[in-house]
């Protein structure tokens, strides 16, 4: 079943591990399909080494396992409550990619301070409270996609594809799993750069408003013109 989506799905996961976003197991990625409604993601705690495609889970959006042989992901509550809250969202992401995650332990947002932030996420990147004692003891992982969702309602979620859930890490979105995957990639470079530069320059202040809007636009919107057509 869904053959093709698992097959993204498995060449998503992998390329945590190449462009060096996890530790052993330490995140996952899933996609969902727009004609059933089902997604796929990663087995929870299996071997980047070991995956197959055919190693993906098929879900629905009620958390049923409709295929494979082993447990989804421990984080695949969080990914229906974003897929169900966000419906633009098909790809999801997550890490806890060193710098982006170092940033959510400190339960500091990103600052954009430069063009290259610009270029991918508009605005500061948030990091969202914590989960309170009751939330996390009823359905931690549910209450993870539910803070998330909450936090950008009524917000350009697609303009911001990425959140930093505080003490914990990172997750990001997109189009697809591997548009997901490159804004995860973004986020951690970003994330380095951000706290550099505040090493280099800790009175630093975020990029002018007019910049950030220049770069963001001219690759996003009707009248982007980065690229080729």
């Amino acid at each position: 079943m869904l053959e093709e989506l698992k097959k993204r799905v498995y060449e998503a996961n992998m390329l945590l591990p190449k462009y060096k976003l996890i530790t052993f197991t330490w995140g996952n990625v899933s996609e969902i399909d727009p004609e059933t409604g089902y997604f796929a993601i990663k087995p929870s705690g299996v071997e980047y080494d070991e995956l197959t495609p055919d190693d993906m889970v098929i879900m629905d959006l009620e958390g049923n396992k409709i295929e494979g042989k082993y447990n989804p992901s421990s984080d695949t509550a969080t990914h229906i409550e974003i897929y169900k809250g966000m419906p633009d969202v098909k790809g999801i992401v997550h890490t806890h990619s060193p710098w982006a995650t170092s940033w959510a332990q400190a339960g500091r947002g990103i600052p954009c301070y430069g063009t290259t932030h610009a270029d991918y996420m508009y605005g500061e990147i948030p990091c969202v409270r914590n989960l309170t004692k009751e939330e996390i003891e009823e359905a931690y992982e549910k209450n993870t996609g539910v803070l998330i969702v909450d936090h950008f309602k009524d917000t350009e979620y697609m303009a911001m594809p990425a959140v930093l859930c505080k003490n914990h890490g990172t997750f990001t979105w997109g189009k697809n799993a591997k548009d997901a995957v490159h804004n995860a990639v973004v986020l951690e470079e970003v994330a380095k750069m951000a706290a550099r530069t505040e090493m280099l320059n800790p009175q630093v202040q975020p990029a002018p408003q007019e910049l950030q809007d220049k770069h963001y636009y001219r690759k996003h919107g009707a009248n982007a013109y980065y690229g080729q057509k």
